[in-house]
């Protein structure tokens, strides 16, 4: 589980890069791709919290 958050962070540009990843133009289009849907789903999160406020107020 502690590897996932890892790889998370390495996506958003927190955490520090692993040396030993293979680099590609295709491997770095990958992890961009992840990177979108990974803020795309934060922002849905974010949404649905402020919906779910705001509608018991």
């Amino acid at each position: 589980m502690k590897s996932i958050w890892q790889q998370i962070l390495r996506y958003l540009y927190i955490g520090k890069k692993d040396p030993s990843a293979p680099k590609g133009r295709y491997v770095s289009m990958m992890h961009g791709m992840n990177r979108i849907s990974i803020i795309v789903f934060l922002i849905a999160l974010i949404i649905m919290v402020i919906k779910l406020i705001t509608r018991h107020h």
